[in-house]
């Protein structure tokens, strides 16, 4: 089998790292003309560690991803597969929180 490119790499070692399933870590790497683009692939149940709260821990890997990017001279997009059926299972969080309706998502778009 053909040595993974670097970017590839590195976003798979980050990613098992993170999740409880590392077994189920896919990734695919496209090349075009408006750069490289790997698309992730993780198990359900894993959906929020990759995401994290508010899309943190993906704006990290998305940031890490540029950099080594960068120093190969290429474009890097990384592009999160949502698993069949939509979100996985959510974790209940601590202290008792709410659900917020469509009117309080809408608001904090300030539009």
């Amino acid at each position: 089998m053909a040595k993974m490119p670097q970017d590839q790499e590195f976003l798979e070692y980050m990613v098992k790292a993170l999740v409880d399933n590392p077994s189920a870590v896919k990734t695919d790497r496209k090349v075009d003309e408006m750069g490289v683009l790997i698309m992730l692939k993780v198990d359900p149940a894993d959906m929020g560690k990759i995401i994290g709260r508010n899309g943190n821990t993906a704006k990290a890997i998305r940031s890490l991803l540029r950099v080594v990017g960068v120093k190969n001279n290429a474009r890097v997009n990384l592009k999160i597969e949502e698993p069949e059926g939509g979100r996985g299972p959510r974790m209940p969080r601590e202290g008792g929180s709410r659900m917020r309706d469509v009117d309080d998502v809408v608001d904090d778009l300030k539009l």
